[in-house]
Parts: C-alpha cells; sequence; structure tokens
C-alpha cells in the first residue's frame, strides 16, 4: 500500500489530472501480485526500483511512493503509465536497491531529439546495482528549439551473474519543451561617414527654433563627449602592457597568482557592440592560417598514425572502465593506465576513441585532431599523453584525467543546482575560469598556434575548478549541435566562429579571441547555447549587420564590454589574449573586494 495518501479535493493537481488517471495511479501504487500484473526481476536479489514520495508529490502532487519493482516482483501497472513531467522539473529521482548482486544497463530515446537533447544520467550507463539503497538522477534538458511534447523512453536492463536472462524494463516519460526565445542585442546607429554631422532626431520638443537649437547642441555635446571616451578607452586597452602572466601562476591557479590589480580602475571598452568596419583578412598582428576545405580529409589514416607512433603504447597497458561521453560513432571513456616500468602504479586517464562503425576518415580526422595541442606544455593546456594504434584495435587517444571532465557538461550540471542552491557557483569562480582559458590562449598566441575551436566544450575541469583547454576530437561527434554543414560538406562551429573566419576561412589568434568572447558568454549563462535562435546559413550576416549575442541576465556590464571588445569586426581592434588576462585578473579583484 501506498505510504501516504492523495492530497485533498481541494488541492490544485486534482483538477487538471483528472478522476480516471488518479484512480490509474494509485492502481499503480498498489503492492504488485495480483492478476497477472505483475512480473518478476531476478529472483533471490529483493531487488526494488521505485520514485520516492518526495519525488512522486513533486510530479503529480500524490503523496506516496511510485514502485515499479518491489522485493523482485514487478509492478506493470506502473511501468505502462507514461507520467507527464511538468514543463519546469528538469531531473528524475530513481531509488533503487539490491541486496545480491545484479548488472544493469542503462539506455535512453526520445521522438524528438530536436526538441529535447538525450537525457543524461549522474551514474554510467552499465554497472552494478548499488546493494544499500540509492538515488540516480535523470536530467531532461529541451535544446529550445521548437514547441513540441517529447515522449522519452529510459530502459532498464537487469541480468544476474549467475543467469543470461535479462529483465527489461521500460519507463515513459511527457514532457513539453518550448521554443526559446533570446533577445538579441543590435548595434546602435553609428555616425554618417560621409557626413561629419550627426543626425540627431529630439523627440516631443516644442516647434521653437531655439528650443530645437539648445537640444540639438546639448544632444552633440553628449555625442561627442561619448565617442572621445570610447576612443580613450581603445587606445588604453590597446596600449596596454603584454606581462607573460600566465607563465607566473601559481600552480594552485589560485587568483591571487595571477597578476597584481592595478591601482587605477580598469577602463573598459563600453561598447554595446563592435562597430560595422570592414573586416580584415590579414593581420600583421596576429599570426593568421588559411584553412582550405576539408584539408584533414587529405591525410590518410597511415600517416595519421605515423605521427604518434613516437608516443604509441600497448593496449594491454589501458583498461576501459565507464563511458562518460557517447556520439554516433565515438566514445570518452574513464580509464586506469597502468605504469610501463612498475605494473602495480596506475593513474586514471580519459580515454577517446571510436565506435566499431566508425568509418577511416573518421577515425583519422580523430588521430589528426588529437596532436592540436601535442609537445606543448602549460598547466591551462591538456595535451595527448599516449596513442594505441594497435592493427587489430580501434585507435585510442589517452588524456591525463580531471574528475568533473567536460567543462560544459559541468556547467550545465551548475545550472541545475543553481535553482536549489544560488550559491552553487559565484560569479567570481566563473570570471576565474575564464582566466585560466584566457592564459593558455595567450600561451598558445605566443607560440603561434592557433585553435580554431575553443569552446567550453572543448574544455575540461577540476573539482578545483582548475580549467584546461583540450583539442576537439570527437567534439563534432559528441556535441552535434554546436555545428553545423553550411552546404561544403563541412561541419564547423559556426556559431563560435568570426566572421572572416566564415566568409573567406580563415583564421588567427584574433578568431580565437572572438570564439574566446563567445566562450565568456557561454560561462556566464552556465553553457546556453549562443545564437540559439539564429539560422546558421544567415550567421554571416547576421554579424556583419552588427548585431551580437543579447547581454546575459546579471552579467555586469564591465564584463559584457570585455565581450563586445573579442567581436569587434575589425581584426585589429579585438584586444590580445595578454590584455584580456589583465582586464579580467582586475575584475576578478575587484569582485573580490565586496566578499
Amino acid at each position: 500500500m501506498p505510504r501516504g495518501q492523495s492530497r485533498s479535493p481541494g488541492s490544485s493537481w486534482r483538477r487538471p489530472w483528472g478522476a480516471p488517471l488518479m484512480l490509474l495511479l494509485l492502481g499503480a501504487l498498489l503492492l504488485p501480485g495480483a492478476g497477472g500484473q505483475a512480473g518478476r526481476a531476478p529472483p533471490g536479489t529483493s531487488l526494488s526500483v521505485y520514485m520516492s514520495e518526495q519525488e512522486v508529490r513533486k510530479l503529480i502532487g500524490l503523496d506516496a511512493e511510485l514502485y515499479y519493482v518491489r522485493n523482485d516482483i514487478i509492478n506493470h501497472y506502473a511501468l505502462s503509465f507514461n507520467l507527464l513531467v511538468p514543463t519546469e522539473t528538469n531531473s528524475l529521482h530513481f531509488s533503487w536497491q539490491a541486496k545480491s548482486k545484479v548488472e544493469y544497463k542503462l539506455g535512453f530515446h526520445v521522438d524528438n531529439p530536436l526538441a529535447m537533447d538525450l537525457p543524461q544520467a549522474n551514474i554510467s550507463i552499465q554497472g552494478e546495482i548499488p546493494r544499500s539503497l540509492s538515488v540516480f538522477r535523470v536530467d531532461l534538458f529541451c535544446s529550445g528549439k521548437m514547441d513540441s511534447e517529447v515522449t522519452l523512453h529510459m530502459q532498464l536492463n537487469l541480468t544476474m551473474n549467475s543467469s543470461k536472462n535479462i529483465t527489461v524494463l521500460n519507463f515513459k516519460r511527457r514532457k513539453m519543451c518550448y521554443k526559446k526565445l533570446e533577445q538579441e542585442v543590435k548595434s546602435p546607429v553609428s555616425p554618417d561617414r560621409n557626413n561629419s554631422k550627426i543626425n540627431f532626431d529630439p523627440v516631443n520638443v516644442p516647434p521653437t527654433t531655439s528650443t530645437r537649437v539648445f537640444y540639438i547642441s546639448v544632444g552633440v555635446c553628449c555625442a561627442v563627449i561619448f565617442l572621445v571616451a570610447i576612443i580613450l578607452a581603445v587606445l588604453h586597452l590597446h596600449s596596454m602592457k603584454l606581462v607573460e602572466l600566465d607563465d607566473s601562476m601559481s600552480d594552485s591557479g589560485s587568483s591571487q597568482g595571477l597578476s597584481q590589480p592595478s591601482t587605477q580602475t580598469t577602463q573598459y571598452l563600453r561598447a554595446d557592440t563592435p562597430n560595422n568596419a570592414t573586416p580584415v583578412t590579414s593581420s600583421s598582428g596576429y599570426p593568421s592560417l588559411r584553412i582550405e576545405k576539408n584539408d584533414l580529409k587529405s591525410v590518410t589514416l597511415m600517416e595519421a598514425k605515423a605521427k604518434v607512433k613516437d608516443i604509441a603504447i600497448s593496449r594491454e597497458r589501458v583498461t576501459l572502465q565507464d563511458v562518460l561521453q557517447e556520439g554516433t560513432f565515438g566514445r570518452i571513456f574513464n580509464g586506469i593506465l597502468v605504469d610501463e616500468k612498475d605494473p602495480s602504479k596506475e593513474k586514471r586517464v580519459f580515454v577517446k576513441t571510436v565506435k566499431d562503425q566508425a568509418s577511416e576518415a573518421q577515425v583519422t580526422m580523430m588521430l589528426t585532431e588529437s596532436c592540436k595541442l601535442r609537445g606543448l606544455h602549460h598547466r591551462n593546456l591538456l595535451p595527448i599523453n599516449h596513442v594505441c594504434i594497435e592493427e587489430s584495435e580501434k585507435p585510442m587517444v589517452l588524456l591525463p584525467y580531471l574528475n568533473w571532465g567536460n567543462l560544459k557538461l559541468f556547467l550545465r550540471q551548475c545550472k541545475l543546482v543553481e535553482a536549489n542552491n544560488p550559491q552553487a557557483i559565484s560569479q567570481q569562480d566563473l570570471v576565474h575560469m575564464a582566466i585560466q582559458i584566457a592564459c593558455g590562449m595567450s600561451y598558445l598566441a605566443r607560440r603561434e598556434v592557433i585553435h580554431k575551436d575553443l569552446a567550453a566544450r572543448n574544455c575540461v575541469i577540476d573539482d578545483a575548478l582548475q580549467v584546461k583547454i583540450t583539442d576537439n576530437a570527437l567534439s563534432r561527434d559528441l556535441f552535434p549541435m554546436d555545428y553545423h554543414c553550411l552546404g561544403d560538406n563541412e561541419n564547423r562551429p559556426v556559431r563560435w566562429m568570426a566572421l572572416e573566419s566564415l566568409m573567406n576561412n580563415e583564421f588567427s589568434s584574433a578568431s580565437d579571441v572572438w570564439a574566446f568572447g563567445v566562450t565568456l558568454w557561454e560561462l556566464m549563462t552556465l553553457g546556453q547555447t549562443p545564437y540559439v535562435d539564429i539560422d546558421p546559413f544567415e550567421m554571416a550576416a547576421y554579424l556583419k549587420d552588427g548585431y551580437r549575442i543579447a547581454q546575459p541576465i546579471n552579467c555586469p556590464d564591465e564584463l559584457f564590454a570585455v565581450m563586445a571588445c573579442c567581436w569587434a569586426l575589425d581584426a585589429e581592434e579585438r584586444p590580445k589574449f595578454q590584455q584580456l588576462v589583465q582586464c579580467l585578473t582586475e575584475f576578478h579583484a575587484a569582485l573580490g573586494a565586496y566578499v
């Protein structure tokens, strides 16, 4: 029997759900065992899978537990119930326990992947059910791209070591997803370049010549003062001393080691949007690189393996554990690497690899893109350590392990926590992450290395909030919604790319600065997708017209001004990474003064 009772007739939940649905749900909550509606899980395991009273109350307003399996007996009433998840609810919690060893495998499916991303669980997709009572969470995120009711299925396969029989539990849920409406910022009308006079249209002025002249004079004076202030700010930003702040950071990565705050207040460029200057295709101030379309596809698999042959190790030294991320043809595992000289010594690693159905071109691209940061040494970079390229196995790429993993997924997880705990991650923490990314990119810029795909998805983070930049190997597969093909059979991170990269396929440290501005926006929005309502094919025209992403809620004006500097159409007008480090460090120190 359920532990609690349904709400009183005055409950706000009673009318929307209706009496027949209540009776069905109460039938699902009864102890199973009547009339063939119950089956059995693996016998002798004392297995229970259910939703707690608190979770049921959150979903449908009933004070009762919803059991799917109780002491090995399956309740098919409950499993057949297609529960509607409230729109504001983004996670489901399931309680489970098994007294003896039961292995599980977890899978998800949504009928409309455009409206909802594939659900993510905070447990591995396969493993062993805990012996003590535990709770696991399933996160349901709408993509925000369209209005639709999404039906999702969660399949839980159960098996015992002593038996080959598999018990399958299918859970069904429905959720309404809505399209996000995000206001975009349009650049103010700039003065006419062919006319030194500024057009001023006063509102509600009396039709007298003297009054009109007075208001026009005041407007002209204000405009001139504003333009002079912007010019001074630009000159200050470009004349900042280029300091090697990232090389002098302490190994702990603390903000105090970044730099000493200046005694004067930092002058930030306070333009709402960059100007509409014609983009510069080549710049003497930045190392530039022109990328021919599909240039990676000209590399053969044999050539890609030859480039990493010197860091190849035996596959026998690597043990794969749980899957951290999975795409159509790629996977990232937790792994264990055994020391070559002392087999008793082990260390954890990230392992990037591909599935059996991956094509040779996809394998080649994974190996080639994994070499982007190879041979570089900086506390805010995460280059590859080793590879496994034996003929009988799919290639594997090994990177040092950081226990919180992908930065974009971490930020989205923080957004979930933020609803219940606004202090889960502070603005100062986010700025500190941005400083670390800028330090790593400053190191790359000084060595004339161009990343070309800087974004939160290509960074990782640990529990000390230490951020490291990684390559973009497998990112197209693991984050397919962040890449688009513009008719040339090449998936590119359109929403992170500078205008000259979109139009002319030209990349430089300046285009990396543009991507850094978008990454900073990702940090301040806890992992939202930029330009989510803009058609990828319209991005170039949208940027050329002077439009940019809207200022995030609760983002200080000074910080948004730093982003705006990164999105200047003229590459020469964008700040260098060293300057960004100094600006953000001083802003970080200013935030600390109020804590």
